[in-house]
């Protein structure tokens, strides 16, 4: 028997039989998937569109001076924001920040069903780390809609591009609603939308990839909370049937430790907890509320009352609907918290008003939806780096890479002048599409840094999240659109490195002796120590303690997630904007200043995978925040087996290449092979922005 159970507001099946449990369980996994693939797919189009705001920033961290009167090419948030282009960057930054939360939560909801979360996925991305799902000719959003059968957005297409009407066409596609997406909808084709539970012709061999389209993201959460409310003959719910109390759980938002103090949403759950975790109930209701929070911030303005998820919610009494109103206060950050746990600091390293919680707070009570839609008549006015190259007598100088507050005098001799980082910038750009597919390889690198480790994130508990990666992958991305006035093309694949070959991280430290001039593979590019693979591969200013632990920070568990306000874990290196980092307590330099006792890993002289800090290739501009003592190794024989052959110390401000070196020719006299002054950088490590 299988009854289907409606009211004006709610479906829900009942008696279905047992011998459709394979089939459903598999339809609701492929759900799970799709949703993380949908939440995914936004981010890096987000990013790109984001980064071609033109513009510059600087790089500032308490107590911090030796960046003082630079600036580098790329957007960042600002506090108090003047331009239109400061404010269509910080609007976009609010809702690229609000889908990596969204990520977040269909991760969990999918651990919590016994899946395995993949952000590697076929659906969007090749196995050479090349995404699949944006391009010149591409018009489908993954699962969610085909652009071509539509009346609104039928020219529109699936592309990374800067912020012009396609691309915020594509942007309000990807948010629209249930009833705007119907409307917008080919007559004809309304009939492949919108599919009703249980999907037609489902059987347990199907996958992702076999989703009907669903016309909106709206629509597809609906259809996950109706498989998941389905009850079988023996009077169990599917959630029921499938629910882990063993699950991982990661939170990056909502996590209460030293250096993110503050919860920033704490009006609701972004994670299951040990008491969710021991109630099926209680936690089915929570991952209700995550869905609801995902439509919610993305189209809920319009979303009728009757329609809102949270009606998914069970008993023994149902909460009261909220208004419209609430519901976004419900879901919204805290400005109080931002503030605390994103600081932002002057050029001298004084405190300064938070750009992060300005960007993210003035948003917030406006759904994505209609933030993008706010841009419409803005956009003739906003200047991009598209529009920027489009004049052939624009060009780097070395006056847009300095503040008003520059002394040359007191400048770092440690790192490139302004003029040399500009005149490098320009040669970059004259070298053409030789250059222009290297810095794409170099944002597909740090991407893929990202995704590999997300991998591995949900499935051990104790894997460290790649939060500098976050910031690296903007800067690169950021520098393409500097440099070439042109989106990355991160379809191009940076190949899979060979774990029997020994890597190394900049140029001309390659410990084989090939080649004096070679830089970092391209398959090993990356930007944080939790992405590097292997030996020799860190290059970092963000120096590691050489036993490992410590980490970057989050909040994580397997069944042993922490209650709100409970502090766990170490301080996190913050999902935020590029222009600040605290003074953090940490054991390892990645986003703090205070050192630990014992030594540290050696740039591109790491012992072993995820030691080795971050930024490979190393930016020329990269100096250490505080000063220490590293072992250096050598690698013996095929199993390139470490062996400690002493060590080095570095102090505040010291150039993390200077060190690399001089760890790459300590291990060479100990080889019998002496060799002698770095090579001068090349102009891609120039202008690289230090790590952030």
């Amino acid at each position: 028997m299988n009854i289907r159970e409606s009211s004006s507001n709610l479906l829900l099946y009942r008696e279905r039989s047992l011998d459709d449990l394979a089939t459903d369980t598999s339809a609701v996994r492929a759900l799970a998937q799709a949703a993380i693939n949908v939440e995914l797919f936004t981010i890096p189009l987000y990013m790109t569109g984001l980064y071609s705001v033109f513009g510059t920033h600087e790089i500032n961290a308490q107590d911090i001076s030796y960046y003082q009167g630079r600036r580098w090419p790329g957007m960042a948030p600002t506090a108090q924001p003047a331009t239109r282009e400061d404010k269509a960057f910080n609007l976009v930054f609010s809702v690229f920040i609000q889908e990596m939360l969204h990520l977040q939560m269909a991760a969990n909801i999918c651990t919590a069903i016994g899946g395995t979360p993949s952000f590697t996925s076929p659906a969007l991305q090749q196995p050479d780390h090349g995404w699949s799902c944006y391009g010149s000719e591409q018009t489908k959003i993954p699962h969610v809609l085909n652009l071509l059968d539509t009346t609104r957005y039928h020219d529109t297409k699936v592309n990374l591009g800067a912020l012009n009407k396609n691309t915020l066409d594509l942007f309000c596609a990807i948010e629209q609603t249930e009833k705007d997406a119907m409307d917008v909808l080919l007559p004809d084709k309304r009939r492949d939308y919108f599919p009703t539970v249980p999907f037609n012709g489902w059987n347990p061999g199907k996958g992702e990839t076999d989703l009907p389209m669903f016309g909106s993201i709206g629509h597809m959460y609906e259809c996950y909370a109706q498989y998941l409310r389905i009850e079988y003959t023996d009077g169990q719910t599917l959630w029921q049937k499938l629910f882990d109390p063993n699950c991982v759980q990661q939170d990056m938002f909502n996590t209460t430790v030293k250096g993110h103090p503050r919860r920033e949403y704490p009006r609701f759950e972004t994670v299951l907890n040990k008491e969710d975790l021991a109630d099926p109930v209680k936690a089915f209701n929570k991952v209700i509320t995550f869905m609801s929070a995902i439509t919610d911030q993305g189209e809920g303005s319009q979303v009728p009352l009757g329609r809102s998820l949270l009606r998914y919610q069970l008993g023994p009494t149902q909460p009261a609907p909220l208004s419209l109103t609430a519901v976004k206060d419900k879901y919204r950050e805290d400005r109080q918290s931002l503030e605390v746990d994103y600081p932002s600091y002057t050029a001298s390293g004084q405190d300064a008003p938070s750009a992060d919680a300005e960007a993210r707070y003035h948003y917030a009570a406006e759904t994505h939806l209609e933030r993008f839609e706010a841009l419409r008549h803005e956009l003739p006015h906003i200047m991009t780096w598209e529009k920027w190259h489009a004049d052939p007598q624009n060009t780097w100088t070395a006056e847009m890479l300095t503040s008003p507050d520059y002394d040359p005098a007191k400048d770092s001799q440690s790192i490139p002048a302004p003029q040399a980082i500009a005149d490098a910038l320009n040669r970059l750009k004259q070298q053409g599409a030789t250059e222009y597919a290297t810095l794409s390889k170099v944002a597909v690198g740090a991407i893929a840094g990202i995704t590999t480790v997300l991998d591995a994130y949900w499935k051990v508990a104790s894997t460290t999240f790649p939060y500098p990666s976050m910031v690296g992958s903007g800067d690169r991305v950021s520098l393409c659109w500097a440099v070439f006035g042109q989106a990355p093309d991160l379809g191009l694949g940076i190949g899979t490195p060979d774990d029997r070959q020994l890597y190394h991280a900049c140029q001309a430290l390659d410990l084989n002796g090939d080649d004096q001039a070679s830089c970092a593979a391209i398959e090993i590019y990356h930007s944080c120590r939790g992405s590097n693979g292997c030996k020799a591969q860190g290059g970092c200013g963000f120096a590691q303690l050489d036993t490992g632990g410590g980490s970057c920070g989050h909040s994580s568990s397997a069944a042993t997630t922490a209650t709100a306000g409970q502090t766990t874990g170490p301080a996190p290196f913050r999902v935020h904007g590029r222009k600040s980092r605290s003074n953090v307590v940490d054991q390892n330099l990645c986003g703090g200043l205070t050192p630990a006792p014992g030594p540290y890993s050696a740039p591109s002289d790491n012992r072993c995978g995820s030691l080795g800090g971050c930024a490979v290739p190393i930016s020329a501009s990269q100096l250490y925040p505080e000063g220490g003592t590293m072992l250096v190794y050598d690698f013996v024989g095929p199993q390139h087996t470490k062996e400690k052959i002493g060590e080095m110390t570095f102090a505040l401000g010291d150039s993390v290449y200077d060190k690399a070196w001089q760890a790459y020719k300590e291990v060479m006299a100990h080889r019998g092979k002496p060799v002698g002054d770095p090579p001068k950088p090349t102009d891609l490590r120039i202008a690289l922005p230090p790590s952030t």
